[in-house]
């Protein structure tokens, strides 16, 4: 059965990447939760999606420009301002304080795409060890020299390869990189691209699967985990 992963904690109902959609999605009782990391200036890993504020608070600005402190100037409720109160915007510390006793697997997007941010791939594997949660982690990244800083780092730890891209034997690349999975966007899993990633021996976790439709065909070719916004959807067709 396809494991069912809520994309940056239950965000098509709660403000995406926030303590309230993640508590929300433990609650549930998902398989996993996906979430996007970067580096504050102070050194402090955050869970947000974009490179700037400004689309999901209502402050202004670079992430990699400011200070936690700072960055806890504004509300990161976005399209649900006044709803659910103020959010702050959450450290990966405190993500981990609250899936660390559970069966809960952490897709972790490296957020280096656009910024690098020297460092972060170090940081944030010594933060998964501090919580001895080596063997319920992913790290994921668009930008595949992140995932192989990984796993330099540590080769022991699940990584994927996330791609919105039709590649010409993506497993056959990812394996032969020693990465575990492919992270294809949904729309590029048509059953010879699944047939080729399975042959190649990795596993497939796919986003953002929210319509009906998807969820039962990709749940149907045998996709290994489906990442949606709305996993209490997916909660009621799979299980």
């Amino acid at each position: 059965m396809s494991k069912i992963f809520a994309h940056r904690g239950c965000s098509g109902t709660y403000p995406e990447n926030t303590m309230i959609a993640f508590r929300k999605a433990v609650e549930l009782g998902v398989d996993g939760i996906e979430f996007d990391v970067h580096l504050t200036k102070d050194n402090e890993l955050v869970i947000i999606h974009d490179e700037s504020i400004d689309r999901t608070s209502n402050g202004s600005g670079l992430v990699r420009n400011m200070t936690l402190a700072e960055l806890r100037q504004y509300d990161y409720s976005a399209k649900f301002a006044g709803v659910y109160g103020h959010n702050d915007i959450p450290t990966l510390r405190e993500y981990f304080e609250l899936v660390k006793d559970t069966p809960i697997i952490s897709n972790i997007e490296l957020k280096t795409g656009i910024h690098e941010y020297p460092g972060i791939e170090q940081a944030v594997i010594d933060m998964v060890k501090a919580y001895h949660l080596e063997d319920r982690v992913i790290l994921s990244s668009f930008n595949h020299y992140t995932i192989m800083r990984c796993k330099a780092i540590d080769p022991t730890l699940k990584c994927g390869f996330l791609s919105e891209s039709w590649l010409v034997d993506y497993g056959k690349y990812t394996a032969s990189h020693g990465v575990e999975c492919c992270h294809p966007v949904l729309f590029n899993l048509i059953p010879s691209v699944v047939e080729e990633m399975h042959a190649a021996g990795c596993e497939i976790n796919t986003y953002t699967v929210n319509e009906e439709a998807d969820i039962l065909r990709l749940a149907a070719l045998g996709v290994d985990g489906l990442i949606g916004n709305y996993p209490e959807r997916m909660i009621k067709l799979l299980r």
